[in-house]
Order: structure tokens, then C-alpha cells, then sequence
């Protein structure tokens, strides 16, 4: 069972979500959670502590997500690959945690905070696939097509008909074992 602390971040990315900062407040969140106001107040004091929180929580999945890229058995690009398509199944909620964090950023009060914890999260993925791909370029690149899956992911958009993702896998192969020797 999840703790409180747990049930309100989760009900905070809900509603960021689903209604955006802007209509976010402490009561919504309490009352989604299932906790009172004061037992939220006891675990985040203010709005600006509970987005703190969340952006905690992505960093948190982010680093076991970089950890898991670099011991992936397949390789650390396959598994950056497979992970960002839709239906690829990113580990300990990442998915949600990152679709929220990219609707506070919009927010101007915890905006800044959130744009700079999404580029520390892009930083350890671009890290986790340079430990695999000598040239940063391509790194970079393979990083940019999870992205653009990624992108995929969090918008609901299906695949190209007849194209799948190891298909995708066996020509960056290809491409990557070209430029990267």
C-alpha cells in the first residue's frame, strides 16, 4: 500500500495531468489523496514544497532509469529504444511523473525549477547512452529518436502502420555500428 506521502504526489500528478497547474490547489490534492488538508501540510507545506516534491520524484526515477540503461542486457541504445515507445513501459511510474513535471514547467511560479529538473533528467539518459556510444553525436542522436517515441508515448500517437520498434532497432544498429567503429 502506498504511503500518504506517495498517494499525494500521485494525486498531484493527476490533476496537473488532467487540469493543469493553474487549477491546481492544496484542497484538490488533499481530497484526491484521500488525506486531509493537514496531512498534507505535514508531508508538503505549501504548493511550492509538494512541486519540489514531484520534482524530487522524477529525479529519483530518472537515476534508476539511467542505471538501468547502462546495465540493460541488450545495450543501453535497445533499451532507450524499447522503453520510449509507446507501449515500451518505462519503469517505477517515470511516464506520469515526467507528463506532470512537463505541465508545471508552463507554470511561472515552479516553471524554471521544473524546465531545469527535465534537463538534468535528459542529461542522465544522454549520459547512460554515452557510456555505450563513443561518439557524443550519435548518442545524441539515438537519444533523439527515444525522444521522439517518447513524444509518442505521452501523446497516445500509435506507431507508423507495418513499422515496429525492432525494426527501428536493426537499422540504427546498422547505422550506429557504421559510425561508431
Amino acid at each position: 500500500m502506498a504511503s500518504a506521502r506517495d498517494r499525494v504526489l500521485d494525486a498531484y500528478e493527476t490533476l496537473l495531468i488532467e487540469h493543469g497547474a493553474a487549477a491546481v490547489t492544496l484542497d484538490a490534492v488533499a481530497a484526491a489523496a484521500s488525506v486531509s488538508k493537514g496531512g498534507l501540510l505535514y508531508h508538503f507545506a505549501s504548493k511550492d514544497a509538494l512541486a519540489g516534491g514531484l520534482l524530487d520524484r522524477l529525479r529519483e526515477r530518472s537515476a534508476a532509469d539511467a542505471q538501468a540503461i547502462r546495465t540493460a542486457p541488450d545495450g543501453a541504445v535497445a533499451y532507450y529504444v524499447r522503453t520510449s515507445a509507446p507501449g515500451g513501459g518505462v519503469q517505477g511510474g517515470m511516464t506520469r511523473t515526467y507528463l506532470a513535471v512537463l505541465r508545471l514547467a508552463d507554470n511561472t511560479v515552479s516553471g524554471q525549477a521544473a524546465r531545469d529538473t527535465l534537463a538534468a533528467v535528459d542529461a542522465d539518459a544522454y549520459a547512460a547512452l554515452r557510456d555505450e556510444l563513443d561518439d557524443p553525436l550519435l548518442a545524441w542522436l539515438a537519444q533523439l529518436v527515444g525522444d521522439g517515441l517518447y513524444l509518442r508515448t505521452l501523446t497516445g500517437t500509435p506507431l507508423p502502420s507495418g513499422l515496429g520498434v525492432e525494426d527501428l532497432l536493426e537499422r540504427m544498429r546498422r547505422f550506429l555500428a557504421a559510425g561508431n567503429g
